[in-house]
Parts: C-alpha cells; sequence; structure tokens
C-alpha cells in the first residue's frame, strides 16, 4: 500500500482523518481509501477535539435524548453528549441527561435492541453518530432500525460523509469528498480496479484493516 494522507480539518488541527490509498474490501462496498479514524475514536485528545466540532454543526433547537454510536464512535459520543450538554441543549429525558448507546449487530446484519436498552430508544430524540457514511448503507439499517423501535431521529452526524443526507435526513460530518476529492466507493460487482486487475490490499471495516 501507498504512504498514508493526512487530512486535517480547517476548524480544528487536533482533528486528522488518515487516508490510506489502495484497493479495499468493506461489507458493502469496494474503496480506493481506507479512512484510519482510530485515533479519532480512541484517543481522548482527538476524540474530545471531534466531538466538539461534530457538536457546532448542530442546530441549537435540536432535541437529543439519546446518542446512537455506530462504527465505535462511542468515546466521540460521550463528548459530544457532555458539548451538547453544555451548550444547553433539549433533552426530554426525565434525568434531563443523554443516554449513550449502541446496537447489538445480528449474523444476518440487522441491528437489534434488546429489553433493557429499548427505553434508551422508543419515544426518544436520537442522534445517530457515524464514523463514515459512503454508500449509505449502514446509514440506512440504522435510520429502519430506529423507526421500527419508535425512535424520533434528530439527526446524522459523521466524522466523514460522501453524501448530504440520507433518506430525507441531514448528515453533518467533518470532512466530505472536499477534502479527499478522488475517494470512489464502488459496488462489488461494479468495482474498476477489479475491472483493471487491481490487486486487493485489504479487508476493512469498522475495526480496522486486515493484509490479505
Amino acid at each position: 500500500m501507498q504512504n498514508m494522507i493526512k487530512i486535517f480539518l480547517d476548524s480544528n488541527p487536533n482533528v486528522v482523518l488518515k487516508a490510506i490509498p489502495g484497493h479495499f474490501i468493506t461489507p458493502n462496498s469496494h474503496v480506493n481509501y481506507y479512512l484510519d479514524m482510530t485515533t479519532i475514536k480512541s484517543r481522548l485528545s482527538e476524540a474530545s477535539a471531534a466531538a466538539q466540532e461534530l457538536s457546532k454543526r448542530i442546530s441549537p433547537s435540536t432535541v437529543v435524548d439519546t446518542i446512537l454510536c455506530m462504527d465505535g464512535c462511542e468515546i466521540i459520543g460521550a463528548y459530544l453528549a457532555e458539548e451538547l450538554t453544555k451548550a444547553g441543549f433539549i433533552s426530554i429525558n426525565s434525568h434531563k441527561t443523554i443516554y449513550i448507546t449502541t446496537p447489538e449487530v445480528t449474523h444476518a446484519g440487522q441491528l437489534l435492541f434488546r429489553d433493557n436498552i429499548q427505553p434508551m430508544i422508543k419515544g426518544k430524540n436520537v442522534l445517530l453518530l457515524l464514523a463514515s457514511a459512503t454508500t449509505g448503507q449502514s446509514v440506512i439499517k440504522a435510520i429502519e432500525a430506529l423507526k421500527y423501535y419508535g425512535a424520533n431521529i434528530s439527526g446524522i452526524s459523521a466524522i466523514f460523509s460522501t453524501a448530504n443526507s440520507s433518506m430525507g435526513i441531514p448528515i453533518n460530518s467533518l470532512f466530505t469528498t472536499k477534502n479527499l476529492p478522488d475517494y470512489k466507493a464502488y459496488a462489488p460487482e461494479g468495482c474498476s480496479m477489479c475491472k483493471e486487475k487491481k490487486q486487493i490490499d485489504a479487508f476493512a471495516n469498522a475495526f480496522g484493516y486486515s493484509h490479505l
């Protein structure tokens, strides 16, 4: 694989997106960059900085009771809840606080909320937080699951997104294809890199990547 590219967020250089060029297979697509968000999701200083910037992109009129964290974004989610609380965002929870949770994923890829978690979802205003929204499949699954369990979706936040919205809901993201103009995501059956017989470098998902 080629050298890593570091992309610094204009409004906060402490938030750094690392992009590794290559041919990667993800659960939903083939992509020409692996977006390494390991330190953003797990290093205290970067997770806190990312949460601060995400909070600025959420309208103050938004009601947030629960933050649903996908892709291992729980640490960012906790800091985001703190930022929203400090900013005076409204919550209808009786305890006047924000829940942070993550869904269980079945072997079939469906999102599941156990009985003890459902009170954080049903009838609550849920903010969906993802590391990336590229093909949109993960976002759609999450939205459909939240609606099934009776949630009101108050917004979508992501570290990186190729889309401005999903199912009519705006996506507020820190990085977009403006920051990485040649980023491409292909359906597995229509991958240009496969057609060019470009070697696959690694399998990748929210946990990381594994070389072939």
